[in-house]
């Protein structure tokens, strides 16, 4: 009943992710686009809105699901505020916590299974979760008082460090963690960077915008100027945010033992292809751009998840040789009835029990205990290189049965 429960409340919150992500990315990457793409005002409409107080930005005619639809930007006069304003904040708010949420019960609820690799750190859960929740909170610390520090007024160094402290704390974090949990974390300061920044900084400049026009005063430029460089920086944030977020399903990149270059290399190329499509609009040179861009990513990533080398010529390996292996390494979670302190039920489904179930499972097990050294979970079960290249090469002999 606990596994089931637990499964469960795993279940709802990433639903819940999902569905926030889509909206608040979503209703980011629309206004981002409504910014590049509004016409200025003809010079009589401007007139008009300058004899009212107002200044009108641009203006955009858009078509959808059966109408058009009339968008303005614009400034209001003092004392203009309209009775109905629908501001963009919850879906933020539901997307981070809903990730935090994943994170404890994911990660932290599950005796550090996904969380610790004794490969890489001989540390227990508690210390993996200080770990991660130390790198949460001093990254966040780290670039918000950089970026209100008289160096946000020199953005080129800023970023610079911004940037050279994100590959400090990812290549740290792989060398603590083990892969896949030292990515979600990185998608975790990402994330909370963001959030960070809405709540921080965006926020309270809207509210300051509201109060301003309430209250008929002018209206400070030097805050909403602050607020955009930050809703910039989530905009080139989104795209390496996303990798992150899919890539659990990819241990080839965070199994990789260049898993923390391999990370650098997708954040760049992301946020570059991000940045190809907002000058997309006055940028001729963007397409090839990101097709450079796209191609060089791509190619580096092929590079560094390429699978290690096996010599020819290896002695013949039996089933036999094999099932002492898995009864040893992997039959404690891949089996009808496991007998795992964490995995109740047979992770994926996958079990060992028959040789049959077995060599079915020849590939994925070559890619999993060899290749990307991800199984068993942690290496919990302490399993060896040599164990590891032995499955290697009977996955490659053919995978014969007894």
């Amino acid at each position: 009943m606990e596994a089931q429960i637990h499964e469960l409340i795993d279940l709802v919150t990433r639903w819940v992710h999902v569905i926030a992500g889509i909206m608040w990315i979503g209703n980011s990457l629309l206004f981002n686009w409504l910014d590049r793409n509004l016409e200025k005002p003809s010079t009589e409409e401007a007139n008009a809105a300058t004899a009212k107080g107002e200044v009108i930005e641009g203006r955009i005619w858009l078509l959808h699901s059966g109408a058009f639809y009339d968008v303005v930007k614009k400034q209001l006069a003092p004392n203009q505020l309209p009775a109905a304003l629908h501001w963009f904040k919850w879906q933020n708010f539901t997307t981070w916590a809903s990730g935090i949420g994943l994170l404890i019960v994911v990660y932290y609820m599950s005796g550090g299974a996904l969380l610790v690799d004794t490969g890489i750190a001989k540390i227990g859960a508690p210390v993996a979760i200080f770990v991660g929740l130390t790198s949460i909170v001093s990254s966040w610390l780290f670039y918000h008082l950089l970026w209100i520090s008289p160096l946000r007024e020199k953005p080129a160094i800023a970023t610079s460090l911004s940037l050279s402290f994100a590959a400090l704390t990812c290549y740290a974090l792989t060398h603590v963690l083990s892969g896949r949990a030292a990515y979600i974390h990185m998608g975790v300061i990402l994330g909370t960077v963001m959030t960070g920044n809405v709540w921080f900084v965006i926020v309270p400049s809207q509210h300051e915008l509201v109060n301003a026009t309430r209250e008929g005063r002018a209206q400070d430029k030097s805050i909403g100027l602050r607020a955009k460089q930050r809703s910039i920086h989530n905009n080139y944030m989104t795209f390496p945010l996303l990798f992150i977020m899919v890539s659990n399903h990819f241990p080839s990149a965070y199994g990789s033992k260049l898993n923390w270059l391999i990370l650098a290399v997708v954040a760049v190329g992301g946020a570059l292809s991000r940045h190809w499509l907002n000058v997309r609009f006055w940028n001729r040179a963007w397409g090839p751009a990101m097709t450079t861009t796209i191609a060089a990513t791509l190619g580096l990533l092929f590079f560094l998840t390429r699978p290690p080398h096996r010599e020819e010529g290896a002695k013949k390996v039996s089933y036999s040789e094999v099932k002492t292996v898995i009864d040893a390494r992997c039959l404690q979670c891949h089996a009808e009835r496991p007998t795992d302190d964490t995995w109740k039920v047979a992770p994926k489904g996958v079990m060992f029990n028959t040789p049959a179930q077995t060599i079915a499972q020849a590939a994925r097990i070559k890619e999993f205990a060899f290749v990307n050294k991800m199984m068993p979970l942690g290496n919990k079960t302490g399993i060896t290189d040599e164990e590891r290249g032995l499955l290697a090469d009977w996955a490659d002999q053919g995978a014969t049965g007894p």
